[in-house]
């Protein structure tokens, strides 16, 4: 009998504990609860990413610091061109020396005559005839019909000559070092950005004053935009 009455009790009591254990619908519903936060989340960020504008890169311009002006000139003083090739601008070089070769030569050409033509006024001023063995004999000779003045003026011309190709020479030097200076403060210290564009868009442009009308005072045209 005691062992019904226990046999009975303990069929109770497993089913009331089975009775009582409900499904567990909490962890669901946070799970269910950060899935929408993620969502929310995900939506307000593409929101923000639309809306924000684009920023674009600024230039940078690189400093070549490895290229000195002052080498550059001081190069083009010792020796003409040295510079522009230190500037890897070698296509100047003839240039330099197609000039300064020309000078040289004025400068020669007009020494040689001026020299005669002061050997031949010295020989007019004084009144002397030149022996065979005399310097400038055949050109004293050359020269016998022409007036003294004449031999005075050509002497003068031929100084004033001389004396310009010296100074020109003297001033392309020094304008060879400018431009070995310019090549290097301006062209190498800075390198352009790559980012070149150019835009082509039909535009109407303002006459001048003189030119407008009662009917018209804009014309089409084409406008160019270039960004360097």
């Amino acid at each position: 009998m005691y062992k019904y009455l226990l046999f009975t009790c303990l069929l109770a009591a497993f089913a009331f504990t089975a009775r009582g254990q409900n499904p567990d619908t909490t962890s669901k519903e946070i799970l269910k609860s950060k899935m929408d936060t993620l969502k929310a989340t995900k939506a307000d960020t593409d929101f923000v990413s639309f809306r924000r504008k684009k920023v674009h890169k600024e230039k940078v311009y690189h400093i070549d610091t490895t290229h000195s002006p002052h080498k550059a000139v001081i190069r083009s003083l010792i020796i003409p061109g040295w510079g522009q090739i230190y500037n890897h601008r070698i296509w100047k070089v003839p240039i330099i020396y197609g000039v300064l070769g020309s000078l040289g030569a004025g400068i020669v050409f007009n020494s040689q005559n001026y020299k005669l033509f002061l050997a031949l006024s010295k020989y007019r001023n004084r009144l002397i005839v030149p022996k065979s063995t005399d310097p400038y004999y055949d050109e004293y000779n050359l020269y016998s019909k022409a007036g003294d003045q004449q031999i005075y003026d050509a002497k003068d011309g031929y100084r004033r000559d001389r004396d310009l190709c010296i100074l020109g020479t003297l001033l392309f030097w020094g304008v060879n070092a400018i431009d070995a200076y310019i090549d290097a403060k301006f062209i190498h210290s800075y390198t352009l950005d790559n980012n070149f564009s150019m835009r082509i868009t039909p535009a109407m442009m303002e006459q001048p004053l003189y030119a407008q009308s009662a009917l018209r005072s804009y014309i089409p045209g084409i406008k160019l935009t270039m960004t360097l």
